[in-house]
């Protein structure tokens, strides 16, 4: 992962007041260049709350001010507050969708009004109107995880047959299909030649995916999921694709006996490294989770902004696998981590994410 997004005038200027040793220093006022806008999804997931305070600190320091609206995944909602920023004549917008497809007509507008749209992590698409893209390598989370579930259950070791149930995000989210489909480039082959399977039978995206990625919804498909298929089996693995659908599946788990004497937790996978999430990986009920360090991710998107307004050509790193039915958009790939008990600390604790008091540790 690159550490560091480089920026032209970042530094304010500081002016001595004196010649003498000691003597006060002085900081200039940075200018102000303008307003960018910033449209999240929702606040019911903490880390787009980080991700705007991230970006709305780092444009503060360049000079910029920041208008930041969430639509609370209220399509609508978002289609209406970009519109809004447009006719404010916001200088760049970076968008978070609720909905990848449903905002051709706002970015239009945007184009129309010579104002650059940047798709923060998620994809905008059917619309020619992006102008660049900033995210993780979303297939490679879904690879990760997969790839956790696959050794901590020895398939890669060929040891024998397991249970494993699905979970896929929510439909109208472009990560959510890459995420599945990396996911299952580590899977199929286990599950076709029987080590892996599915008692519920439900292993196509549209059958496991989570509207709008509600850890509720998730947990009360978990909780169905083991009434009909395993009251007489314990389910080895469970594929969630970030942390709040894998605590809506845990609570579902220790309510039908899981974690006590003879009924071991399954192995449950996470993405976003969440608080809650990493306190229950430290505590032996969440498996694994994909740290995706959202502060680089800030940067990222910032300094698109940033180069855009300059004049410049934004960093990107891929050209080619990002196609979103109208055009390919050019982005800027973050490389995540995978985090269980053996690590969290010195990744986490250590690259100064959390502190161990926030930890509890």
């Amino acid at each position: 992962m690159r550490k560091g997004i480089l920026f032209a005038g970042l530094a304010t200027t500081a002016m001595l007041a004196g010649c003498a040793s000691g003597d006060p220093i002085t900081v200039a006022a940075v200018p102000n260049r303008g307003t960018i806008g910033i449209a999240m999804p929702t606040t019911t997931l903490v880390r787009w709350v980080a991700d705007s305070e991230n970006m709305q600190k780092q444009l503060k320091l360049l000079g910029y001010r920041s208008e930041l609206v969430y639509a609370q995944n209220d399509v609508a909602k978002q289609v209406s507050q970009i519109e809004e920023m447009v006719k404010k004549k916001d200088k760049v917008l970076i968008v978070g969708s609720v909905d990848g497809s449903a905002l051709k007509v706002p970015l239009q507008e945007a184009a129309d009004a010579h104002i650059p749209v940047i798709a923060y992590d998620r994809l905008i698409r059917d619309s020619p109107n992006v102008s660049y893209y900033a995210t993780f390598d979303n297939y490679k989370v879904g690879v990760m995880q997969a790839g956790f579930i696959a050794s901590r259950l020895g398939l890669r070791a060929g040891k024998g047959h397991h249970t494993i149930e699905l979970f896929a995000g929510s439909a109208d989210d472009n990560n959510a299909h890459f995420f599945f489909r990396g996911a299952m480039s580590i899977l199929r082959p286990y599950l076709s030649s029987g080590k892996l399977t599915v008692r519920s039978g439900e292993t196509r995206f549209a059958q496991v995916a989570t509207p709008a990625w509600d850890g509720p919804v998730a947990e009360r498909r978990m909780a169905g999921l083991l009434k009909n298929h395993y009251t007489a089996a314990h389910v080895d693995a469970v594929l969630a694709p970030n942390d709040g659908i894998a605590r809506g599946v845990l609570t579902a788990l220790k309510q039908t006996g899981y974690g006590r004497a003879g009924k071991p937790f399954p192995v449950v996978t996470g993405q976003d490294a969440e608080l809650d999430s990493v306190k229950l990986i430290a505590a032996g009920e969440q498996t694994e989770t994909v740290y995706k360090d959202t502060r680089e991710l800030a940067k990222v998107a910032v300094q698109m902004t940033d180069s855009l307004l300059k004049g410049g050509t934004p960093d990107v790193n891929d050209t080619k696998q990002y196609t979103n039915g109208v055009k390919t958009v050019p982005s800027f790939l973050l490389q995540p981590v995978e985090i269980d008990k053996s690590n969290y600390r010195r990744v986490l604790v250590g690259g100064g994410y959390y502190t161990a008091a926030e930890l509890g540790s």
